[in-house]
């Protein structure tokens, strides 16, 4: 009876490891698989992190040859400043009657100048000055009307075909996010704008193209659009070129941003409150769980 139980007992004792070797086998199998799978991945990402630094170190280095703009001490740059009304309403004067020949604002209506850079009546007037396309009437037909304070700002191409026709196949960008849409934004739009000269020696520029040391390549097809006295401010500021490029890019900005102000508002009321409220908190948490951390429980036996 006993050598058949110790028989018995050995079989069950070989099929258990025979089996425990099995599990063995698969969980290694297994872990080899995602083994490969983690080492692949590795690989993977190993190989893009080394294009994309070649790639970094290749753009860096084709673009040692572009002049960065310099930081320009803006009044708008400190934490507790805002635009200056004065020059965003000048820098519109300078788009309304330089830039605005080739360059849109789409996403600007006249119902945005109200309360920034015109009363709501000069608005309306500037509106009233643009024909819109309106429709379709009662007849079906489009019809032209005076604009209102809810129509965009016009753009001077109906099309960009139109626009390249225009400007030897270049389209000029819409200004109205142009400032965050640039390394550098208001220094490089201002640098761009005074930066055109006369080639160097040896340096050929293309016909329709011109000088210019910000631009990327040094060719714009932009011609210089900004020169002394090239317009007159309303309210008798000089109209230097520095001037112009400077109000300009201000306007820029503010149509980049029209919540610049508001925005570092709300920040610096975020700050005043946390420079409160949290070192209450601080002292609330420090009285509570002093008390937790402290107390000693005693427990009979």
């Amino acid at each position: 009876m006993s050598s058949v139980l110790t028989k018995s007992f050995s079989s069950k004792h070989i099929l258990l490891a025979q089996r425990y070797r099995n599990i063995q086998k698969h969980q290694i199998s297994n872990f080899s698989k995602m083994k490969k799978v983690v080492l692949g991945g590795t690989g993977l990402f190993g190989a893009a992190g080394v294009i994309t630094t070649i790639a970094v170190s290749r753009q860096a280095h084709a673009s040692e040859d572009e002049i960065h703009p310099p930081s320009y001490p803006w009044e708008h740059k400190p934490l507790l400043s805002t635009l200056d009304r004065a020059s965003v309403r000048r820098g519109f004067q300078v788009y309304q009657q330089v830039c605005a020949a080739c360059h849109s604002l789409k996403y600007i209506a006249f119902r945005n100048l109200v309360g920034e850079t015109h009363t709501e009546e000069e608005a309306k007037a500037l509106a009233a000055e643009v024909m819109v396309e309106d429709g379709p009437n009662e007849n079906g037909k489009m019809f032209q009307r005076p604009g209102k304070l809810s129509d965009y700002m016009p753009s001077p191409y109906a099309n960009d075909e139109e626009a390249r026709k225009a400007n030897n196949g270049a389209l000029p960008p819409d200004l109205s996010n142009v400032v965050l849409g640039r390394h550098g934004e208001e220094d490089y739009i201002f640098s761009l704008l005074t930066g055109y000269y006369d080639p160097p020696e040896g340096v050929e520029i293309a016909e329709g193209q011109y000088f210019n040391a910000y631009f990327p390549g040094q060719a714009i097809g932009m011609a210089q659009a900004l020169y002394n006295e090239i317009i007159e401010y309303e309210d008798g500021t000089p109209a230097t070129q520095s001037q112009l490029a400077k109000d300009v890019s201000t306007f820029l900005r503010w149509t980049s941003e029209p919540h610049h102000d508001t925005r570092k508002l709300y920040g610096f009321r975020a700050l005043l409150f946390s420079a409160i409220f949290f070192p209450l908190l601080w002292y609330h948490k420090k009285r509570v769980f002093s008390m937790i951390k402290s107390k000693k429980i005693a427990y009979k036996a």
